[in-house]
């Protein structure tokens, strides 16, 4: 299971981002979708007042119809508020029992805001 903490920064400048969800999944895994349509996952390591989050321990899930799930070792990560669409705590057990090279999916889209 997923929980998600939509960041409002990065969809409606207008609205404050909830800082205080973002704090509860701090030193947790964590999957960030990007505008750009990044799927990166890695460990919460901190994260500032406009929403750029240092993630470590990172990789990015590449997605394709023909080729298996890519998983690129990122390591250590910072990633721009202005670029995050989502964030969700990344439940470790559901997801080591996903078989990556057996999903086939669309690369995800840029949101177009």
């Amino acid at each position: 299971s997923y929980s998600f903490c939509t960041l409002l920064a990065a969809q409606d400048k207008k609205k404050a981002p909830d800082m205080a969800a973002l704090e509860d999944f701090r030193d947790e895994v964590v999957s960030v979708v990007t505008n750009d349509g990044r799927h990166i996952i890695g460990t919460l390591k901190g994260f500032d007042q406009t929403i750029n989050i240092i993630l470590e321990q990172a990789h990015e899930r590449e997605y394709s119809i023909e080729d298996p799930v890519e998983q690129i070792p990122l390591e250590l990560i910072v990633i721009r508020g202005d670029n995050i669409a989502t964030i969700g705590l990344l439940d470790a057990a559901i997801d080591s029992t996903q078989n990556l090279a057996a999903i086939r999916a669309e690369p995800l889209p840029a949101i177009k805001i």
